[in-house]
């Protein structure tokens, strides 16, 4: 059945998903804070059930857009389903199968994949049976730039010989970890714009090593199935696991960064309004030198400056989403670098406040702020650390202004 037919107007499903949160995903997220604070790597047996009751819910894969599993919303309709998903990162993206990376690695099968690899990969991660990894930045480089990346996969009859260190690898410690997208270089002497591929890589390939977890401020990071640093040692596939074509890897990374941007930014807001919460219930109920926080100015000039900059934050991203919408990711270059820029420095700025308010509860598992301020920081780097988006953002802006000869 196509996706319009079975589409649900989008005020049904935000209503819906809230409701999801409050009866499910909150109530579950004491399991996952206890184990993301552990040593180790178990993932909470709440979240098969989790899975479960939203597929019965139909709050499944929500972010796909152009495919029959999809809901056909737009990019800038899903955003408002992001935001409440990311009230609650370690567990809820997950729970509907809309975590990263695994969309962005969907969304590249959707639109590039063959018949042969959609059937093997894109089915089972629709299905949420298993996870997957992408594989771009290397330890030895500063990835901000691509054309640094040396990731070796080079041509050995019918088969891709991959070799190579990376590392942030997201989705990898997983235990339903099954796909590794690995972008590499299969060119080194083509221009710039043609020398990189992307390739499908069994996680279970002989040569692939991953050789430690990489926590974030001492967590985990379950809510995108960890980061790892992988080895890859004379690994084989076959050709036909190119993914879109030899030389296309910048072409693929752009079609996948894109959304994902919006979508990062969009859990973002929802975490700025998860401490947001926390932090006006927090100043009702603390009294401090014979009345309560919320008396204090300095307080009040808190809380209004982040309700401020949150919406603010959100107007600029759904901007940006509806002009992906209606001319592509190639013409939101400049809004997408804005957001890229603002919504992680919100984020991280208004948890900061909401920790401050909390006092040192703020910094323990007793809130959720602690895991909230990770994330937040972590998404300073991903998809791109925003000295590179200001950079982009500048020479846009005063490309506009250049003297003409």
């Amino acid at each position: 059945m196509s996706p319009v037919a079975e589409r649900k107007p989008l005020a049904e499903l935000v209503n819906e998903l809230n409701v999801f949160m409050d009866e499910c995903v909150y109530p579950a997220e004491a399991a996952f804070h206890r184990e993301e604070a552990a040593d180790g790597w178990n993932r909470p047996l709440e979240m098969a059930g989790l899975k479960t009751e939203a597929q019965r819910r139909g709050l499944w894969n929500l972010f796909l857009q152009h495919h029959p599993r999809g809901t056909g919303l737009s990019l800038a309709e899903y955003a408002e389903l992001a935001e409440i998903s990311g009230r609650s990162p370690l567990v809820a993206p997950e729970a509907l199968n809309c975590s990263a990376p695994d969309t962005g690695n969907m969304e590249l099968l959707a639109m590039f994949g063959t018949e042969d690899q959609q059937a093997r990969w894109l089915e089972p991660l629709l299905d949420g049976v298993i996870r997957s990894a992408f594989c771009m930045t290397e330890p030895e480089v500063a990835s901000s730039d691509a054309a640094n990346l040396r990731f070796s996969i080079r041509q050995d009859g019918d088969s891709l010989v991959l070799n190579g260190r990376k590392w942030w690898s997201t989705g990898v410690l997983s235990d339903d970890c099954r796909l590794l997208v690995v972008f590499g270089e299969t060119d080194p002497d083509a221009p710039k714009s043609e020398r990189y591929s992307v390739v499908l890589v069994p996680r279970d390939s002989p040569g692939v090593t991953v050789r430690r977890a990489l926590p974030v401020f001492g967590f985990w990071d379950r809510a995108h199935g960890g980061h790892g640093e992988i080895a890859f040692d004379d690994v084989r596939v076959p050709v036909s696991a190119l993914l879109g074509g030899r030389g296309q890897g910048f072409a693929l990374g752009q079609a996948r960064l894109g959304p994902g941007r919006v979508h990062h930014c969009m859990r973002l807001v929802g975490m700025a309004e998860r401490a947001f919460d926390l932090m006006c219930r927090r100043v009702w109920t603390r009294t401090v030198f014979g009345q309560p926080l919320a008396a204090n100015a300095d307080v009040a000039r808190t809380i209004a400056d982040c309700r401020v900059k949150i919406d603010l934050t959100r107007a600029l991203i759904k901007h940006a989403a509806q002009l992906i919408d209606q001319r592509g990711a190639k013409a939101a270059i400049t809004e997408i670098a804005e957001i890229k820029i603002a919504t992680p420095a919100m984020a991280q700025d208004v948890i900061d406040r909401a920790i401050q308010l909390h006092g040192a509860s703020g910094l323990t598992a007793d809130f959720p702020l602690a895991v909230l301020f990770a994330q937040a920081r972590g998404l300073r780097f991903a998809d791109g650390p925003e000295e590179v988006h200001r950079m982009v953002l500048a020479r846009r802006e005063m490309a506009r202004y250049r003297p003409r000869r």
